[in-house]
């Protein structure tokens, strides 16, 4: 055997074992779904929905909140001082929102059980899909460490919709019947 081609064999019988060398045991392999809706929700269910909206509230952050509100969208609360309802629309619940989020320390919103839920239309393959949901929560939001923290909670009353079964729920409406 000829010395020019000695180390030829020798790098081809130990090729497999230097590639081997190149897969790192501790790096993750790529995963199956959509991680972000593992650990946000998927607002294509309604439990992911409301699972989007506590995170959205948890992380103080309106990238993952506005997404969520329909652009028809309403909120109303009673204000039992004056007697009246008060209701805003989509920009001001994002102003109002963002407000809270940024001006707070930690938030933290727990959705409680479901009171009634039930379908607003008949839907076929054709039509919007909308749904009532009245649901209990407890919110705490903390503005300061050092001041005692604001809790409310109560029931809310979710009007969600989606133009087919494939899409995300949007909230287009919200009455606040939370015991301030």
């Amino acid at each position: 055997m000829d010395q020019k081609h000695t180390p030829y064999w020798l790098i081809i019988l130990l090729l497999p074992f230097l590639a081997a060398g190149c897969i790192n045991p501790f790096a993750p392999g790529e995963l199956e779904g959509d991680p972000i809706a593992d650990l946000l929700g998927d607002p294509s269910t309604i439990e992911g929905f409301y699972t989007r909206f506590q995170k959205s509230y948890e992380l103080r952050d309106t990238s993952l909140y506005g997404p969520l509100i329909h652009p028809e969208f309403t909120f109303t609360f009673r204000d039992d001082d004056r007697n009246v309802d008060i209701t805003w629309g989509r920009s001001e619940e994002m102003n109002s929102t963002y407000n809270m989020f940024s001006q707070s320390y930690d938030i933290s919103l727990r959705w409680n059980n479901i009171i009634d839920e039930f379908s607003l239309n008949a839907r076929d393959d054709s039509e919007a899909e909308s749904m009532l949901i009245i649901r209990r929560f407890n919110l705490t939001v903390v503005i300061s460490p050092s001041e005692p923290p604001f809790r409310s909670d109560g029931s809310a009353s979710f009007v969600l919709t989606r133009p087919d079964e494939n899409a995300n729920w949007r909230l287009v409406s919200w009455r606040d019947e939370s015991d301030i």
